[in-house]
């Protein structure tokens, strides 16, 4: 057993699901050290997780597609608290494009900072966990991890990756039953992510229904943290939709995109092409919800 309150490490911190993760684990007690790409929004969040019980809340600006600076936020934890308990890894970014319309920096942002950004923050972590022969990396990984869907070409083999490198990690990390890398996997969440993606398809982006809130993500993690589960989806539609991706491929190919264009690309109002943040931060635009309240589902405190 560890003394004290747990040590926890959040990426992605300063906004959607990271940020209600941080929250969570703020009102039960834990000593924080949150991470993400943008300093002075950083700052606001971890002033409210002391107000939310955090018993510290530190800040280190990380770009998880970094390896030093990936390095630095695991080294810095352990150098402060003397162990890590638990790292959660939600930093992510998307972008909406074909394939053949995306900009091959923008393919290879998102891309890198699902695959590249995990495999850096997974060995800097898994480092610090075997050092004290415990520890619980929880990263967030998507429904598209295990389906397809167009127009989100670099999303999906990011996340596909993604999956792909946490079942490694899980098989390599066997020989030490109390160090646990787990996956969970939301369907559309009601986060700022979807304005936040770069988009050069001329529609306007929003979360694919059903939407949770990312309280209730975060619930989640906290629970696969609790119960040391290596897997956990999140969404009411997930089983469904991912049974008929791999039962029914003509139908699924069918549907796929008029759905995509009806419920979560739209066309109206029409989007100007745009980066968003994908290749640097935009912290004015980084909070815990979305802006699609109502019968979506925000869950606020």
């Amino acid at each position: 057993m560890t003394a004290g309150p747990p040590v926890v490490v959040v990426t992605g911190a300063s906004s959607g699901i990271g940020l209600s993760t941080a929250r969570a684990f703020a009102a039960r007690g834990a000593r924080l050290v949150l991470a993400s790409r943008s300093a002075d929004q950083l700052a606001v969040v971890a002033a409210q997780c002391l107000a939310d019980g955090a018993a510290v809340a530190e800040v280190v600006v990380t770009d998880v597609a970094d390896e030093r600076s990936a390095q630095n936020l695991i080294d810095t934890a352990v150098a402060t608290h003397g162990r890590v308990d638990v790292v959660v890894h939600s930093a992510t970014v998307m972008a909406y494009g074909s394939i053949e319309e995306l900009p091959t920096e923008i393919f290879t942002a998102v891309v890198d900072t699902a695959i590249e950004g995990t495999f850096f923050v997974a060995r800097a972590t898994l480092s610090a966990f075997r050092s004290q022969r415990r520890g619980h990396l929880v990263v967030v990984n998507s429904l598209l991890g295990a389906i397809a869907a167009p127009q989100m070409g670099a999303y999906v083999v990011g996340k596909w990756g993604q999956a792909g490198l946490l079942r490694v990690l899980q098989l390599e990390t066997r020989d030490e039953p109390q160090i646990l890398v787990s996956s969970v996997s939301p369907g559309g969440v009601n986060t700022p992510i979807y304005s936040q993606a770069a988009n050069v398809t001329g529609r306007s982006a929003r979360p694919p229904l059903p939407v949770d809130s990312p309280e209730k993500v975060a619930q989640a993690i906290l629970s696969c943290v609790d119960r040391r589960r290596a897997r956990v989806s999140v969404g009411p539609a997930n089983p469904m939709i991912v049974a008929g991706f791999r039962l029914l491929p003509r139908v699924y190919d069918a549907l796929v995109t008029p759905l995509l264009h009806l419920a979560s690309l739209t066309k109206r109002p029409p989007s100007e092409p745009s980066t968003g943040n994908v290749l640097r931060p935009l912290p004015a635009g980084e909070a815990e919800h979305g802006r699609w309240p109502g019968p979506l589902g925000i869950a606020r405190r």
